[in-house]
């Protein structure tokens, strides 16, 4: 179980940052990878409440934008003075860096379990899911691309992350994401149904 008033002050302070940020990364997002490092944490015998709160904060540093938000989501993390009412120095220090390590383009390893776990969580691989996120954050970040041209954003974002040879690591084989990574490429490597797949999509997003 987490720490109630640990849940409590990052329900109340934390967790509604994530309603100012783009559709791929508000709330829901946050919330999923809450709970699969959770997951993850008692399945590998990791400090829950740590895990926790790793999770709440990993996004965080959205608020100075994507390029950098990894290291500012560890400072924000390592300057909540409030944190300390539930962590140590050498907890917090520890949560900073796993904060750090979790952006999928990263070159290297996490340099601890926590980094593993956010970073694996953060992961989440779902085909339509990771489509989905994928238009919405062209249409946010780059709303001057019509359907085709954000169609290829997409493919070329596909090969770039997930397809064989892609940046992308996982870190946990009792993961459901090495599955579905396999599931994602079958699609990618299925032109027309991926070009199916996104016309579907983009119409029910930009229907909204």
């Amino acid at each position: 179980m987490v720490n109630s008033d640990l849940k409590e002050y990052i329900e109340r302070e934390i967790l509604p940052r994530y309603d100012g940020f783009d559709a791929a990364h508000r709330r829901d997002h946050a919330e999923r990878v809450i709970a699969e490092s959770l997951r993850l944490a008692a399945a590998n015998g990791a400090n829950l409440d740590m895990a926790y709160a790793i999770a709440a904060y990993h996004d965080t540093g959205l608020v100075v934008g994507r390029a950098e938000h990894h290291t500012a989501s560890r400072s924000i993390i390592l300057e909540d003075a409030m944190l300390r009412r539930w962590f140590s120095e050498e907890d917090i220090a520890i949560m900073a860096d796993a904060a750090e390590d979790h952006r999928a383009s990263s070159k290297c390893a996490p340099r601890t379990i926590y980094g593993r776990i956010v970073a694996e969580a953060d992961r989440f691989i779902d085909p339509e899911d990771v489509m989905r996120r994928t238009i919405q954050y062209s249409l946010e970040h780059h709303p001057s691309l019509n359907r085709d041209e954000g169609y290829d954003r997409l493919v070329e974002h596909m090969h770039e992350k997930y397809y064989y040879g892609g940046y992308i690591k996982l870190w946990f084989e009792e993961s459901e994401n090495a599955r579905r990574l396999e599931e994602l490429r079958q699609l990618i490597a299925n032109k027309p149904a991926l070009r199916e797949r996104y016309d579907k999509l983009y119409d029910e997003i930009t229907a909204k």
